[in-house]
């Protein structure tokens, strides 16, 4: 789907308001209300809008431990990747996973309670034998920039760019 000024303007909005009315969403993208929400439709059609979420300031709540997590699996075969996938995804705490490339297999974002609950997560992961051969824990000592809004505009060459 191409995307055009508006709708980049559109979805500029809603990441940055997910709770925008749709008088508001219109008033700032340009458009009367009508065209805009129909925009706005067709992206959530399409799956360009993948859904509406809130940010929770966890520490406000509690304090918790946000940890980095390096890990190198010991076989490289498709059915070691499955296995491993299919262990992290049902671990609540680990609340985000990439497969990268490089001399590690993935990188785990993991939020636990304090280091202890960290490491007895670590602990059962291993006891779980899902071929885990090597990791690194990076413990997050200060979030310096946390984006939730994606640069759609800059990424599809279409925003201004730094300056």
């Amino acid at each position: 789907m191409k995307l055009d000024p508006i709708d980049l303007r559109i979805l500029d909005a809603i990441q940055r308001d997910g709770r925008i009315t749709k008088l508001a969403l219109a008033e700032r993208v340009g458009l009367s209300p009508t065209p805009c929400w129909m925009r706005l439709r067709k992206l959530e059609k399409a799956g360009i809008v993948a859904g509406y979420h809130a940010r929770i300031a966890m520490r406000q709540i509690a304090p918790v431990a946000t940890v980095l997590m390096e890990v190198t699996l010991g076989a490289h075969r498709q059915a070691d990747f499955d296995r491993f996938e299919r262990a992290i995804r049902d671990i609540p705490e680990i609340v985000a996973c990439w497969s990268v490339g490089g001399g590690v297999d993935y990188v785990l974002k993991v939020m636990a309670r304090d280091i202890d609950a960290y490491q007895r997560l670590v602990d059962g992961l291993l006891e779980r034998e899902i071929g885990i051969d090597r990791y690194f824990t990076y413990i997050v000592t200060k979030t310096v920039k946390e984006e939730t809004a994606l640069p759609v505009a800059e990424l599809i060459g279409q925003g201004r760019g730094v300056g």
